[in-house]
């Protein structure tokens, strides 16, 4: 890897690999693990909880639908506001979202190695899962830095290779739910459907911010959008796509896991929730074995694929940053014989790694969240900019009822993510903190030449200046 060059990175990605990107970062570990915890507070409106997050993330993404389609540039939300306000507001929305898929990643590493472990000692209890290197580090952490190896080998290699891989895992996890909720629909008990106390619908904001993870990922699509083939058509598609089949196999899930376990000893499971449930009514599996062991499957796979599609679009921020000049030009170089943005998957995989190790995981996952919210709020006012200075911009897709969705979408991510200060004060200071690092970096950057200048601006006829496919004025 010691040659790279400057091409763009070839569309390698089909309508269904876009697809599985966004629904193997959002149907991760959350479904499996949050689905008891949502239930301890809110009882059978656990349900009404998953659906409301599936509506208020709707709104947003319609906004992602149509900036993709307008703005066909990877990275995701930072390329949109790249494009749409100043660098010094582009270099802290790359810098938030570098951050939170990064942070995400960890999360998703230690996520895999725990239930990895739990999966091999169901058939073999030799696996090690306690303290190595004379304390100084655990299992855990060596089976985290080994998934994290093995994505950087994946995607550093090929986009097709790692975009094939997230297409087989997503596919295996939805299938093993759907497994799930065929036994389970058999075993519903309507009866503890039962009406919902008043206190209960008061602690549905609640549940709904410490779900509200499990709905992230749809954003994950749009940072490898020169890397989908007709992007213009596809990326919406897959933005929607992924968006209701999540949805549908939350809404599913749920449904089956208060109908057969209830609300309340659903609760009292906590993060083993689902498991429990499958246990209460599947019977066993040739080979795999009682029936919550195909859930820790599930489990394994879906902490894979959801680090992997972090992997892949912590890199593409990274990656585009760099292209713009915003970060070091070398992050914005593909390599010369593998067509992937080599330096910035290493790059990227390298800080989650440390992540790891150094950083309170369970608190800068609230601080991930919050600017994940953050930038939602970003890109829906980036919309309504969009509209105002750019009114006659081709847009392949234009959202419905404009502007209640990017307003709403607004209002609602501003109300979650205000609830999260609320609950973790140190959240919003760690906040102030990363934010206030990244105005010393974009700095220093911009006093050695990096920051401040913008590689693809869009000229009058509506194409990038360097002759990637932009879409400006008609």
């Amino acid at each position: 890897m010691s040659e790279s060059g400057t091409r763009e990175p070839a569309a390698e990605l089909g309508l269904l690999d876009a697809t599985m990107i966004g629904m193997g970062a959002m149907i991760g570990a959350g479904v499996f693990v949050l689905t008891g915890l949502a239930a301890e507070i809110t009882g059978p409106a656990v349900i009404l909880v998953f659906l409301l997050n599936g509506v208020v993330t709707g709104f947003t993404g319609l906004a992602y639908a149509e900036l993709s389609s307008s703005i066909p540039k990877s990275g995701g939300g930072y390329a949109f506001v790249e494009e749409i306000f100043s660098d010094r507001i582009a270099f802290q929305m790359g810098w938030m979202l570098w951050f939170g898929y990064m942070i995400a990643g960890a999360l998703y590493a230690l996520g895999f190695a725990a239930n990895f472990i739990e999966w091999i000692h169901i058939y073999w209890s030799g696996l090690p899962d306690g303290a190595v290197l004379a304390g100084l580090t655990s299992w855990a952490v060596v089976y985290a830095f080994a998934i994290v190896a093995l994505l950087i080998v994946l995607n550093v290699l090929s986009t097709a290779a790692s975009g094939a891989a997230e297409t087989a895992g997503t596919i295996i996890k939805v299938g093993i739910l759907v497994v799930f909720s065929a036994f389970g629909a058999f075993a519903i008990d309507t009866g503890e459907f039962t009406p919902v106390a008043p206190d209960g619908l008061f602690a549905i904001i609640p549940a709904m911010g410490l779900t509200f993870i499990a709905f992230q990922g749809y954003d994950l699509i749009s940072t490898v959008t020169e890397e989908v083939e007709n992007p213009r058509e596809n990326i919406p598609k897959a933005i929607f796509l992924s968006l209701t089949g999540t949805v549908i196999v939350y809404l599913t899930v749920v449904t089956i896991s208060v109908g057969t376990l209830g609300a309340e000893r659903l609760g009292e499971q906590g993060e083993i929730a689902i498991a429990s449930a499958a246990g209460s009514f599947m019977p066993e599996i040739p080979i795999l074995g009682p029936g919550s062991t195909l859930i820790w499957f599930g489990a394994v796979f879906s902490t894979f694929t959801a680090l992997n599609a972090v992997v892949i679009a912590s890199s593409r921020v990274a990656f585009a940053m760099g292209r713009d000049r915003l970060f070091p030009s070398r992050l914005g170089q593909i390599h010369h014989r593998f067509g992937t943005p080599s330096l910035a998957v290493i790059a990227s995989a390298t800080v989650m790694l440390g992540s790891v190790v150094f950083l309170p995981i369970q608190l800068v996952g609230n601080l991930s969240s919050f600017f994940f919210l953050l930038a939602f709020v970003l890109v829906n006012a980036a919309v309504i900019k969009l509209r105002r200075e750019r009114p006659n911009m081709n847009r392949p897709y234009e959202m419905p009822y404009y502007p209640i969705p990017p307003i709403l979408g607004i209002v609602f991510n501003i109300g979650i993510g205000g609830f999260l200060l609320v609950r973790d004060p140190l959240t919003g200071v760690l906040a102030l903190g990363w934010l206030g690092l990244g105005a010393i970096v974009y700095y220093a950057l911009d006093r050695t030449g990096y920051g401040g200048r913008r590689r693809n601006p869009i000229d009058e006829s509506g194409e990038s200046v360097s002759g990637s496919e932009l879409t400006g004025n008609d």
